[in-house]
């Protein structure tokens, strides 16, 4: 009797909050009001300064200025969160799967009417260009729109008769208190991959951004207030190793969904499961394009520029090997030409197509990934190394770089099983093949 109250409740306050939905700006409830300011703590509906004694830097990749802090969340306020969610959970689940839709259905219009203003957050604490982040918003906000057809989504099955005087009915049930842990890349998409299709199951969620761009995260979990959401639905900490040990080892914790590096999902994985939970790992990749002859010529260089040096190449889709095959080597002066035609900036700067990467750490690696090139042989047809960008000096910035003559027999057979019909000569990776140094996650 006490949940079905609960959920009474909840629906009321989502029919109040039905009738004042706006476009109203956001940004500053979610940080403090100091110089540098700090990033707060969600929890159970509120923003609440963090009593951490450990704080991390956020930097702007364009200029490596502080720009505010971000706390190490403290075991108490980590307890306070999820407390939060378990409290809320039942009343969630009791509340009907068309309130829960309504909820969903006023966020993706939040999020269409704030989505610039979500991509200038990206764009200062991640560096990607304006016209990435929003693309980073918009891919997360289909996620949404596809949350919002969970009346289809949550159907079950029913079989009668499966013997005499069996029938046979599922269902489709909530799972309890789920958590998410976001990676860098892709402050926007990914968080909203996660806590919105969870969340519109019934089911109450912790989410931990990454410490380098929880801003997009703080403006989305407000927008989600504002559409309707009860109070201890969604709750937000903040921190590196602890807070994700103590999502993998929480007995409340019922499921994990993790994007990002194979080590940290690896680790991830194993220690959530040996607890009991479910876990999802999404993690890096590798990728590679083979180009044959007959491409279409214009299409392909166009796309092989694209995959491979849009975000900076810090995402787990960006090509970071390209094999020519055939007449196709011809291409690559042309290929090199359009790199390098690529203009480098700080991503909120008027046609920009390419950002800094996330961290001088991040430099540093590709740089040293270039000179390994350089040390085993390979040549260099365009290089980025060097690069200055004027009024932004300090910067995180690495140019196009493509990379030829690169030796490397493990990838033959990836090759040669395509066709038989290839020479060897067209199917080694001495001439044709192009690396294009990439981050990924």
């Amino acid at each position: 009797m006490a949940a079905v109250i609960a959920a009474a409740v909840v629906r009321a306050r989502i029919l109040q909050v039905s009738s004042r939905v706006n476009s109203t700006r956001y940004p500053s409830s979610s940080f403090s009001s100091s110089s540098v300011s700090t990033v707060k703590l969600f929890i159970n509906g509120k923003f609440v300064e963090s009593g951490s004694d450990k704080w991390i830097d956020i930097h702007n990749p364009a200029t490596n200025e502080v720009i505010g802090r971000v706390p190490q969340t403290t075991k108490a306020e980590m307890d306070a969160a999820i407390a939060s969610c378990k409290h809320t959970f039942p009343a969630w689940a009791d509340t009907s799967v068309l309130s829960r839709q309504q909820v969903l259905l006023r966020y993706q219009q939040l999020i269409k009417e704030n989505l610039k203003e979500i991509a200038k957050l990206i764009t200062l604490e991640q560096g990607k260009t304006l016209a990435d982040a929003e693309g980073d918003v918009f891919r997360g906000l289909q996620v949404v729109e596809h949350a919002c057809s969970v009346t289809s989504l949550l159907l079950g099955e029913t079989m009668p008769s499966i013997t005499k005087d069996m029938d046979i009915y599922s269902y489709r049930l909530p799972l309890g208190v789920c958590a998410g842990i976001a990676p860098f890349n892709f402050p926007a998409m990914i968080p909203l991959w996660m806590f919105p299709m969870a969340m519109v199951c019934g089911n109450t969620f912790l989410m931990k951004p990454s410490e380098r761009v929880p801003g997009a995260t703080m403006l989305l979990a407000k927008l989600f207030q504002d559409s309707g959401a009860p109070d201890g639905t969604l709750n937000i900490i903040h921190g590196q190793h602890e807070a994700v040990n103590y999502i993998c080892d929480h007995p409340d914790i019922k499921a994990i969904s993790f994007v990002g590096s194979n080590q940290a999902g690896e680790y991830i994985f194993e220690r959530g499961s040996r607890h009991g939970k479910r876990v999802q790992a999404n993690m890096g990749a590798k990728n590679h394009g083979v180009v044959m002859p007959d491409a279409n010529k214009e299409n392909t260089l166009n796309q092989l520029v694209g995959a491979a040096f849009g975000a900076a190449g810090q995402r787990c889709m960006a090509l970071s090997t390209a094999i020519l095959v055939g007449e196709a080597k011809k291409w690559l002066p042309e290929l090199v030409e359009r790199a390098k035609n690529l203009r480098v900036n700080a991503g909120d700067q008027p046609g920009a197509d390419l950002g800094p990467l996330i961290t001088p750490q991040a430099k540093e690696r590709v740089c040293n990934l270039i000179d390994s090139g350089t040390r085993e042989g390979a040549s260099i047809l365009l290089d980025g190394r060097k690069i200055k960008v004027k009024g932004y000096e300090n910067g995180n910035f690495v140019g196009p770089t493509i990379i030829s003559n690169v030796k490397g027999i493990q990838f033959y057979t990836q090759v040669k099983t395509i066709t038989s019909q290839w020479k060897e000569e067209d199917a080694t990776l001495s001439s044709p093949s192009v690396v294009m140094p990439t981050m990924g996650r």
